[in-house]
């Protein structure tokens, strides 16, 4: 089919292409039906150009639809070539002093936190970085997409609405004019015809339901029978169910499939079959019965060609308006004009209606075009947005109902742009006076929640999942009410009042219908079978939390508002609890003289509901009469006298005491459903419109109450009634031997109904209840949570109520009560209470959990211990109520109070088993502190003439009534103050009688008023003397006792060093033997010390004892005893590299011999330095293994180690390793035992020597592959060979070490081979020993390179394990050839030395430039002992060293020299040319000769030698290390410390001359005649000659990347890919990973990942150099190792697809 397609489309293609715009545009302006003509065009040339077949092809498309239909548009709008029209409008326009830029997903967007209007005001980074807002605090997040800039906007801003960008664009602005005046008669008639043509035909089609026709004016003749089956996107369906799907009904590959349902799910819909009728209904059918099984099917359609030809063009021509307009504000107008123009159908007829109202039908693609389309043109255009406004709240409900219903997520729905409209306040102000629009929201949201219970309340009980899911897409409404609040008006104009009223009665309506839901009844005997549904109840609460609050801040302002809200509120409340009697039967309290008729009511019996919005709501009205004084002003307005302080108080005081039996264990059988509920009651989220209200509401009933009436029916409800109102309750109470649970809860009863006392007299820190302001409620909640302990920014923000703003108010109070403490390189920054706030600490503070109060009480009693003050925790001084609620303080001084204060008191007197415990007594002595504290502040702020009718002093100094006998609660007090139980309790009795003095002196010394003496002095007196007397004994008994303690510790000591005496004498001696290894032992110090050659200084062997951390048997390292290992782990490292480009193509067939100077890939070795047993290890390692094996079988989990690869990890530290280094002592003293001549030969003696030796064994190895030779030939052969004298290359030397130490020789070089190679273990394999001498040189480069970056000394402090790992990896290193074949080192040697000095045996080594020199010497050194131990003419190990390590320096100086770069500093000519400088001249002199001219101009001779010593220092500083740890000569003191280059002391310390040049001149000679064969090295010259670079010295550092200072500049860079989190991820392999806390920290040291709190960000580079150096110390991989250790979900991450 495809083939007979292709003609005819290329034919169709070219009859397109003839098609002229301009001619088109023409005709459409002469012709008289405009409609008529334009419709035609399309119905003829849609189709042809979309849709031809079973793909789309978009770029040809957009192509020929701009030639064919858009052309022809834009030329009639401009009435010329749009080419020049265009431009003219843009020029003529006035540029938008509004940004509006629609923002991607991921984009970073800011808003101030200090101007922005509120939180939805944000502005993009551009604008941000050119306003005033980004010196403001700021708040950064990014964007989920779809919203735009609000830069411009006067009405988002307080201040700086304008970025500098467009403040250039606000100078004419101030009259509003018509922006069509811009434009010519003409183009406004032409747009207006075109526009409306185009708009209308959009609309239609796109909102067109037929599937095989188009409307009339669009049919052609001639149709085809072409049809797509058309997939719509669901939010119900699964990727894989459609995936699945697809390849069922379309036969496509699952590549395929996946493509498709990508596309559906990002564009709405997608095609998956094209062909006639029959062929896609046939995948229709399947689709639609594989998918309706569990759910509603998939929808797909069978759709004509045309039809979805036209829709494309329709989205097309939807985003060619948008771009349309962005030429001029004059054509935006026209478009808006014409979207909202009415149709003649009248009312919601207008286009822009249209579309809106059938946003839910439409796909996620059309939807998103569309919309895109308002914000750019209705939203952008303050005349039409006005419109549009009324317009979206006028169909509000509609469009909701279309939401609800619809399964799109928020952002795909027209009703999000309510954020937009909403938010504006002069838009939202408008449309609740005009459309009525708070109690629109409010009766729409009420018509979804339909279920309800017999009493009219809202019921979630037994929801299904349809209502579930409704219930959450109907919470979405709350947030439009909040957007139409969150601006509170300033002015109020009568219409606002009514419309807020009316909306202020819905919103009653709402609350009446929650209140008491789902009321809950205690279970007894079994516990609760099925969990009650309470989370959508709470849900609800959470969600209208702020809006309830924005209601009452509305209220606030108008004083008429509040009066009539409050009286509609107390109606409701009353219609809800008019009977609250609820037919229960009345009965009378009474306790001491006092009675009071209440309701028989049990909490623990009734039901009780924790919902009480409606009393909530009336008591936060009530405090603000208080606080705006309108209870003062106008109390004839208010209904006080109507109201009933117990019906006030019943309903909240049930709730409280829910609260209690609970905590007393009285509800466990109702599950956790009730635990869940009464958590969130006293949550930070919902505390501020629930449990606060409750004890505000409760506040307002007592202080219209007789205090002692509210204290009966608080009894009774607490079911305590009968305790307290019977004399001697208490002891029958005690003697009917009752169950202990049931004591237990009347105990926890008892506590928590005098803590409730102890909050309704001591919370007065909301403004209006007590005279204080907002500030001072922040202040006091930061000081009681920073009484816990110190916090974090963070967390101190998290544990307070934030407002509708998100903000807690916490910056503006936080200096005046905390400091501020910065952060280390972990951990974050801390505030901490400052000492003097410690005073206002209240023990029971109400927003305390018990966990925390506990916490608060330790830790403010340690604090007054370390102070050296006394430990009571007194109440506070609290600040005065307000008028209305004055009265309040009078329950401390209520007789039915001190009834309970004094049974309490005479409990713990009597203590005998009574019902009673410490917490009863500590709040009761809380409350008569408070009681205390109250007094004296009347008395201290009396006025004149006034008498203080607050007289508890005299109440407590009364003997008590009923029982007439009874002592005071003073006398009770003092009892109790020598009790030996109440040690913990002293001091606050203490503090008690202290205040009560100071009240007396007062009382006496005003004697406003006569108090009666009372014997309670004296006996005060007293008691304070005895109390001295007391104290002193005791201070004496603990100092005896302390004293006796100290000389038993001390005798015990003694003894035990008696009895282990040689135990102590062996620590001694190796503290000094350690401390003089050290400090360079005694004998070397006077001489220099040399680290190698003939006058390497001797040092006498010490003995290393090492102990097991397995078995913990202690063993001496020797030769021949069983190998010691330590754990190490190898790894394959760039971190030197300079050169990330160059990978090792075969393995297998690849030669490590020689290391290229750009260290591309090395080998390193790390270790954690424990130490243990080789058979120890084995053991652990094979049980490692069999536990693998059998989890993998059971579990088939990861772990952070890999087994197979021969990872474990170190069974003391956890520190992740692959292979163990045996312990060895220094090899160099084994091998080297035979006698040292002292004239050894010179270089040029020994290269001769040496080469001679080479040769020998060449022609032996010759011989050896062709034995055919006879053998009488072969001793004529050995003659005229001429051996070199002494030279035996028949000998083999016996290997000194124990088989165990030799098979760890073996583990550890092939475990290095291994990793280093990435190829399977071979130990045979002759590069083995390569890679082992690699991996020594690369790991002390590294370590050279931490040391230089950080500019500490080479010979420093090491960490132990790292001095262990390089001592324990070199000397593995120079023993290891001890288990190679001799003949496979001994070429590796030749191999190494011919590399510089030439053999006509080995032709293709690399060139000079070509090697590393470090690697080159480490190599050459540790195989050298091969060839010597076959030498008995004398020449020593140590001779071989110097000579080696000299001609070795001398390569690196020429490799220097003809690298280094020749720029002249011109600072040298003033002072004479020194030794140094004209050697190296001379040298450079001689190097120019054999390169010819190539060689590069020659600089000065200061300039030379400076590169010269810049460039060897890291290769004499490795050289030192590892002759260091290969001899084991200690580094002179010098190089220990930091400071000057330490030249010269290194060059001692390897017995080289401070001239280094002088080298040349001493072997003058033979170096003539190797710097020559150098240079003539073929890649040499072509380095010469620039052909090719090589690397130069020294070698600089590798980095990581630089971040940018700012974090938000680096979410810009990287916003053009989706990332949102802050994170680092550390990578090893393809199974291991972590997340490692990011560098970015905020003002408070704090890192936030993902931006939820969204506090500006900046780079902390202490931390990023920390990542950095765990980069350089090649540590990453064990941090990932302890990471997964920790945590075992990172174990499981597929770390390679992130």
């Amino acid at each position: 089919m495809a083939s007979e397609l292709e003609p005819e489309v290329q034919a169709i293609d070219r009859s397109l292409l003839d098609c002229s715009a301009e001619e088109t545009a023409g005709k459409w302006l002469q012709a008289t039906d405009l409609p008529r003509e334009v419709y035609q065009h399309l119905a003829h040339y849609v189709p042809k150009i979309y849709c031809r077949g079973p793909n789309p092809f978009p770029q040809k498309e957009d192509m020929l639809a701009q030639h064919v239909l858009l052309g022809p548009m834009e030329w009639y709008l401009c009435g010329e070539d749009p080419a020049l029209g265009f431009p003219k409008l843009e020029q003529a326009n006035k540029p938008s002093h509004l940004c509006g830029r629609v923002f991607k997903v991921g984009e970073p967007t800011y808003s101030c936190r200090d101007c922005a209007v509120d939180p939805t005001c944000v502005l993009c980074m551009e604008c941000f970085l050119g306003s005033i807002h980004r010196d403001h605090r700021y708040r950064m997040t990014t964007s989920g997409g779809g919203g735009f800039c609000d830069c411009g906007d006067t009405e988002a801003w307080k201040e700086g609405p304008y970025c500098q960008k467009h403040e250039l664009n606000t100078y004419e602005i101030e009259e509003e004019e018509d922006p069509l005046v811009h434009l010519s008669e003409d183009v406004i008639a032409r747009t207006y015809n075109i526009f409306a043509l185009m708009f209308r035909y959009a609309v239609e089609i796109l909102t067109w339901e037929k599937e095989n026709e188009l409307p009339v004016d669009l049919e052609i003749l001639e149709k085809n029978d072409t049809y797509y089956c058309m997939l719509f996107n669901d939010e119900v369906h699964t990727y894989e169910q459609v995936i699945y799907t697809l390849q069922k009904a379309v036969n496509c590959t699952q590549k395929e499939a996946i493509g498709f349902a990508t596309t559906v799910d990002r564009d709405g819909r997608r095609s998956v079959r094209y062909g006639d009728f029959q062929y896609c209904e046939q995948a229709k059918s399947v689709i639609v019965r594989n998918t309706s099984r569990q759910t509603k099917p998939l929808k797909v359609q069978v759709m004509h060609s045309s039809i979805v030809a036209h829709q494309n063009f329709g989205l097309k021509l939807l985003s060619w308006l948008g771009g349309i307009i962005g030429y001029s504000d004059g054509l935006r107008r026209i478009l808006c004009q014409v979207g909202l123009q009415e149709g003649p159908d009248g009312e919601n007829f207008s286009l822009v209606d249209r579309l809106m109202l059938s946003d839910s039908k439409l796909w996620k693609g059309a939807r998103s075009v569309y919309h895109q389309l308002f914000m750019s043109s209705l939203l952008m255009d303050l005349k039409y947005k006005k419109q549009f406004a009324v317009r979206f709240a006028r169909n509000y409900e509609r469009l909701q109902s279309d939401y609800v219903t619809d399964d799109h997520d928020r952002e795909f729905s027209i009703a999000d742009l309510s954020v937009q409209i909403f938010t504006v306040p002069s838009l939202a102000r408008m449309l609740i006076t005009e459309e009525n629009l708070m109690t629109i929201i409010i009766k729409t949201f009420m018509d979804h929640l339909r279920h309800r219970d017999a009493q009219g309340r809202f019921q979630f009980e037994r929801y299904t999942a349809l209502q579930a899911f409704k219930f959450k897409r109907v919470q979405s409404l709350i947030l439009d009410l909040k957007y139409v609040l969150i601006s509170k008006p300033t002015e109020w104009s009568d219409d606002l009042r009514q419309k807020f009223l009316e909306g202020f009665d819905a919103f009653l309506e709402l609350l009446k219908c929650m209140q008491g839901m789902d009321p809950i009844t205690r279970q007894v005997g079994q516990h609760i079978e099925m969990e009650p549904e309470w989370e959508a109840a709470f849900t609800l609460q959470m969600k209208l939390t702020h809006v309830i609050s924005m209601m009452q801040d509305w209220c606030a302002l108008d004083e008429k508002v509040l009066i009539e809200a409050y009286k509609k509120c107390l109606a409701v409340l009353m219609q809800c609890h008019g009977g609250f009697t609820d037919g229960e039967q009345p009965i009378t309290l009474s306790i001491c003289g006092h009675s009071v008729e209440t309701i028989r009511y049990c909490v623990s019996k009734e039901k009780v509901s924790i919902h009480l919005p409606v009393s909530r709501l009336l008591a936060g009205l009530h405090v603000l009469l208080s606080k705006s004084e309108v209870a003062y002003k106008f109390p004839e307005h208010l209904p006080l006298s109507e109201l009933s302080p117990p019906m006030l108080i019943e309903h909240p005081l049930r709730c409280l005491v829910l609260c209690a039996q609970v905590h007393a264990g009285m509800w466990r059988r109702n599950g956790f459903s009730l635990v869940n509920q009464i958590y969130y009651y006293h949550n930070v989220k919902c505390r501020r419109e629930m449990f606060d209200k409750d004890i505000v509401m409760l506040q307002t009933g007592v202080s219209m109450m007789d205090p002692n009436h509210f204290l009966m029916i608080m009894l009774s409800r607490f079911e305590l009634y009968q305790i307290f109102s019977t004399p001697d309750y208490g002891k029958r109470f005690s003697s009917e031997i009752t169950h202990k649970d049931v004591v237990q809860q009347n105990n926890t009863l008892i506590e928590e109904m005098l803590y409730l006392i102890i909050m309704l007299v001591g919370e007065r820190f909301s403004p209006g209840v007590g005279q204080v302001n907002a500030t001072d409620e922040t202040k006091r909640e930061i000081i009681h949570q920073l009484s816990i302990k110190p916090m974090a920014h963070s967390e101190l923000v998290k544990s307070l109520p934030e407002d509708e703003n998100k903000e807690t108010g916490m910056e503006s109070v936080i200096e005046a009560v905390a400091h501020f403490k910065k952060p280390g390189l972990t951990g974050r920054g801390m505030y901490e209470l400052k000492p003097e706030c410690a005073k206002e600490f209240n023990l029971y503070f109400y927003h305390f959990s018990r966990a925390e109060q506990s916490k608060a009480e330790e830790a403010q009693r340690k604090s007054k211990r370390q102070n050296r003050e006394d430990t009571a925790l007194p109440p506070p001084v609290l600040p005065p109520f307000c008028p209305l609620f004055a009265s309040l303080v009078n329950i401390l001084q209520s007789d039915v109070m001190l009834c309970i204060m004094r049974t309490i008191l005479q409990w713990a007197v009597e203590h005998n088993g009574y019902a009673w415990s410490e917490s009863m007594l500590q709040r009761v002595l809380h409350l008569i502190g408070m009681a205390l504290q109250e007094e004296k502040q009347h008395l201290e702020n009396v006025m004149e003439e006034h008498v203080v009718t607050f007289t508890f002093t005299q109440k407590i100094s009364k003997p008590g009534e009923t029982p007439h006998n009874s002592p005071s609660i003073l006398a009770m007090l003092e009892t109790l103050q020598n009790a030996p139980y109440l040690e913990v309790h002293k001091d606050m009795i203490r503090w008690i009688l202290k205040t009560f003095n100071a009240i007396k002196k007062i009382r006496e010394s005003s004697s406003a008023s006569p108090v009666a003496e009372t014997e309670g002095t004296v006996m005060e007196e007293n008691s304070r003397d005895k109390d001295k007397a007391e104290r002193k004994r005791k201070a004496e008994i603990a100092r005896l006792r302390r004293e006796k303690i100290m000389a038993q510790m001390s005798e015990m000591q003694r003894h035990f060093i008696d009895e282990n005496k040689e135990l102590f004498q062996q620590t001694l001696e190796l503290d000094a033997s350690t401390s003089a290894v050290l400090e360079n032992s005694p004998m070397v110090s006077d001489m220099t010390l040399t680290a190698l050659g003939p006058a390497q200084t001797q040092v006498p062997e010490q003995r290393q004892f090492v102990t097991c951390i397995l078995c913990q048997e202690e063993q001496e390292v020797k030769v021949e005893s069983r190998a010691m290992v330590l754990a190490a782990f190898v790894q394959r490292s760039t971190v030197l590299s300079k050169n990330r480009s160059k990978f090792i193509q075969d393995p297998e067939k690849y030669d490590p011999l020689f290391m290229h100077p750009d260290l591309s890939c090395g080998t390193h070795t790390g270790s954690c330095g424990h130490v243990m047993h080789a058979h120890c290890w084995q053991r652990y390692f094979d049980s490692v293994q069999a536990k693998e094996q059998r989890r993998q079988q059971r579990l088939r989990l990861h772990t952070s180690y890999d087994v197979e690869n021969g990872e474990f990890l170190c069974p003391l530290c956890e520190c992740l390793s692959n292979t163990v280094i045996p312990l060895l002592l220094p090899p160099r003293n084994i091998f080297n035992s035979r006698l040292n001549f002292s004239d050894q030969p010179s270089l040029t003696q020994w290269i001769r020597t040496i080469s001679q030796q080479i040769k020998a064994l060449q022609f032996l190895r010759k011989e050896e592959s062709t034995p055919n030779i006879v053998s009488s030939k072969n001793s004529e052969i050995m003659d005229e060979l001429q051996l070199p004298e002494g030279f035996r290359p028949d000998f083999h030397p016996k290997n000194p070490y124990s088989e165990s130490i030799k098979e760890m020789l073996k583990t550890f070089g092939t475990a290095t081979y291994k990793v280093g190679l990435k190829v399977h273990p071979n130990e045979e394999d002759p590069r083995v020993p390569i890679m082992c001498w690699g991996s020594c040189a690369y790991t002390i480069q590294s370590i050279e390179r931490i040391l230089s970056d950080e500019g500490k000394p080479l010979f420093g402090p090491l960490p132990c394990r790292l001095d262990d790992c390089l001592r324990s990896l070199t000397r593995f290193a120079a023993a290891h050839w001890t288990v190679v074949s001799l003949p496979v080192v001994q070429e590796h040697f030749s191999k190494l030395f011919a590399s510089l000095v030439p053999d006509d045996n080995y032709r293709d080594l690399p060139c000079i430039l070509d090697i590393d020199m470090f690697h080159l010497l480490v190599g050459l050194v540790l195989a050298f002992p091969a060839l010597q131990c076959q030498d008995f003419s004398g020449i020593s190990l140590g001779a071989g060293d110097i000579n080696i390590f000299h001609l070795v320096t001398m390569a690196h100086i020429i490799q220097i020299l003809l690298t280094s770069c020749t720029e002249e500093n011109g600072m040298d000519q003033g002072n004479p040319a020194v030794e140094e400088e004209l050697a190296v001249l001379a040298l450079f002199k001689s190097l120019h000769q054999y390169m010819g001219s190539s060689l590069k101009e020659m600089p000065s001779g200061w300039h030379l030698w400076r590169n010269v010593r810049t460039g060897i220092m890291p290769f004499l500083k490795c050289s030192a290390l590892f002759f260091h740890y290969l001899n084991g000569v200690p580094p002179p003191p010098e190089i220990q410390v930091s400071g000057t280059s330490h030249f010269e002391h290194l060059c001692n310390y390897l017995s080289l001359p401070n001239n280094l040049i002088c080298l040349f001149q001493e072997n003058g000679e033979i170096m003539k005649l190797l710097i020559e064969s150098w240079c003539h090295n073929i890649e040499v010259k072509r380095y010469a000659e620039g052909e090719r670079d090589a690397i130069s010295y020294p070698r600089e550092s590798n980095k990581l990347i630089d971040l940018p200072e700012d974090y938000s500049s680096l979410i810009n860079q990287a916003s053009n890919f989706s990332v949102r989190e802050c994170q680092v991820l550390f990578l090893a392999g393809k199974t291991k990973g972590c997340f490692y806390s990011p560098p970015y920290l905020d003002d408070y040291g704090e890192t936030d990942q993902g931006l939820r709190r969204g506090n500006p960000l900046h780079l902390c580079t202490e931390r990023f150099r920390k990542i950095q150096k765990l980069w350089h110390q090649h540590s990453i991989t064990e941090e990932i190792g302890h990471a997964q250790e920790a945590n075992q979900t990172l174990v499981g991450i597929d770390w390679q697809h992130l």
